[in-house]
């Protein structure tokens, strides 16, 4: 029996919509990654993209457990020297409530271009409003 090799033909992304009310971050990236990469399906292929588009609200609120919220430090640098900065989880939460997600599903899915394109499949907004009823998602819990 041959293997298995996707072709742009063959896939066809699904749209999902994901609630992120009181889910725990790192349980919900990991989830989130399975389904951006595609290996949820039975035609996964390592060097394609098959995943899906995956649409998460209610992303401000999300939360950590125990001691995470004051003692998980995110840092950033400017690229002039001495422009390391840095912020815990609460205030990167209450200033940019997406990238605290966008960042943990970032590490989950594979470095390159291929990554970054799985990466831009997903959308995530403050509320429970989303500018993407025409595609139809499918309400998800994960």
């Amino acid at each position: 029996m041959k293997t298995f090799s996707a072709k742009p033909s063959d896939i066809k992304p699904d749209w999902l919509l994901v609630d992120g009310t009181d889910k725990i971050l790192g349980r919900l990236a990991s989830q989130i990654a399975i389904r951006l990469r595609g290996k949820h399906k039975a035609i996964f292929t390592p060097h394609m993209d098959t995943g899906d588009f995956v649409i998460v609200t209610n992303v401000e609120k999300l939360r950590v457990t125990g001691k995470k919220a004051f003692q998980k430090t995110y840092y950033s640098h400017s690229g002039y020297p001495g422009g390391v900065s840095s912020t815990n989880f609460e205030k990167l939460q209450d200033k940019y409530p997406d990238r605290v997600l966008k960042h943990a599903v970032k590490g989950m899915l594979p470095k390159g271009p291929l990554g970054y394109a799985m990466l831009k499949k997903l959308k995530c907004y403050v509320g429970d409003a989303h500018p993407h009823a025409a595609q139809q998602p499918k309400a998800v819990t994960l």
